[in-house]
């Protein structure tokens, strides 16, 4: 595969703007569903990659999981090890570290891999399914939620509108919502030695969840979301700003099922479970 021309620490910088602690609030119950569909048992051994500040890697140490955290963000690592402290959870811990990367981590360590949106956006995904093979136990298990490039619902939405204020990725960059197609999810396990018949998907919903208005939600992403941060910035460079924040409160008023006042909006992403060999 070629190389990207993107330094890995431009990634990095890019998850570390802002505070993403604040967004995935709205998410903490979506996290807990997705931990509690997977069996979770006291003394497994799970590792969360992406993990951002703990919105699945806390609801599997409190099923007695132990649980290493990663994440390529320094402050997301910090809140993550301060929320875990916060709950005198000492089953869990969380690190810096890149997915495409997990060096100093063993071969078959954990019996339990997953990632909720965050291993999709490292930068060598070859690399990223070569290395979450490696260290999952035999039989043990893979499972990610990724965003499905085309659909419809809202984040999937959100990404294409984006998408149309965004400079172009450089030559060789792969996109990360390439892990939401099956075909090339196979051939990347495939690829990590994965017998095909050991990989199925699934599809499932993820839910935002917000008390506010359209107009006070669309602020806190633009915000504290370090990929929103760079698309607000690219339109205001445009001077296409207000059609931006257009585009995006007619899509929260589209997909807004909430019945009390606030925001839910549901988005569909791709599960893959994978069993190694």
């Amino acid at each position: 595969m070629a190389d990207v021309d993107i330094a890995p620490h431009q990634n990095k910088a890019s998850w570390e703007k802002g505070d993403f602690s604040r967004i995935a609030e709205t998410s903490r119950k979506s996290g807990q569903e997705f931990v509690a569909s997977l069996g979770i048992a006291p003394g497994m051994r799970v590792l969360d990659l992406g993990c951002g500040d703990g919105t699945t890697a806390l609801p599997a140490a409190r099923k007695g999981a132990d649980v290493l955290g990663v994440d390529i963000a320094s402050n997301l690592v910090a809140a993550g090890n301060a929320r875990a402290k916060a709950e005198q959870l000492h089953n869990i811990r969380f690190v810096e570290g890149d997915a495409a990367d997990l060096t100093g981590i063993p071969d078959g360590g954990f019996d339990l891999v997953i990632s909720t949106f965050g291993a999709m956006f490292a930068l060598r995904p070859l690399d990223v399914a070569k290395e979450m093979v490696r260290v999952t136990r035999p039989a043990g298990r893979i499972v990610m939620a990724n965003w499905i490039p085309g659909d419809r619902s809202f984040v999937p939405e959100t990404i294409r509108i984006s998408l149309n204020y965004l400079p172009a990725p450089p030559p060789g960059f792969v996109s990360p919502f390439t892990w939401g197609i099956e075909s090339q999810v196979v051939e990347r396990f495939a690829a990590a030695g994965v017998k095909p018949g050991n990989i199925r998907f699934e599809r499932a919903i993820w839910r935002t969840r917000f008390a506010g208005s359209p107009a006070e939600m669309i602020d806190l992403f633009r915000s504290y979301n370090g990929p929103a941060m760079e698309t607000y910035a690219a339109a205001e460079r445009q001077h296409r700003t207000q059609e931006l924040e257009r585009e995006m409160l007619d899509l929260i008023d589209t997909h807004n099922h909430a019945t009390d006042g606030g925001i839910e909006l549901a988005s569909t992403y791709l599960k893959v479970i994978v069993t190694r060999n």
